[in-house]
């Protein structure tokens, strides 16, 4: 988890996701970090392919309600051009914090549908 989420967090996205899938083909089970770490890694490479595939390893994992893992997947998939599925992902949120709000409002607003953008701001 170190290793990725540092690798992650300083720019080195592509070392994240190999290490990463290194990690799943020695059989260690990530966490809420590692799948965190990981879109943050594809978002940042605009990589909806890897990060659809990390998506199905959350739910078949089961971390898919979990709130943080819940608004890395809005803010990947809002930079992979996919507003669509961040809000599918949004929408299906069981629980939701200022930083899911956050995320689904920049989201609409980075792809200029901004009326959407205020409604929801709205109904925060």
């Amino acid at each position: 988890n170190a290793m990725i989420g540092g690798y992650a967090h300083h720019g080195h996205d592509q070392e994240a996701l190999k290490l990463f899938w290194r990690m799943q083909q020695e059989s260690v089970s990530p966490n809420e970090v590692t799948f965190v770490s990981a879109l943050n890694a594809c978002g940042s490479l605009a990589d909806l392919e890897q990060g659809k595939q990390i998506h199905s390893n959350i739910i078949n994992s089961g971390f898919e309600s979990d709130v943080f893992v819940g608004n890395a997947l809005v803010d990947m998939y809002a930079r992979c051009w996919s507003v669509m599925d961040a809000c599918r992902v949004f929408e299906k949120m069981p629980e939701r914090d200022v930083v899911s709000w956050n995320a689904i409002i920049a989201a609409y607003a980075q792809h200029w549908q901004f009326k959407k953008a205020l409604q929801l701001f709205q109904q925060m």
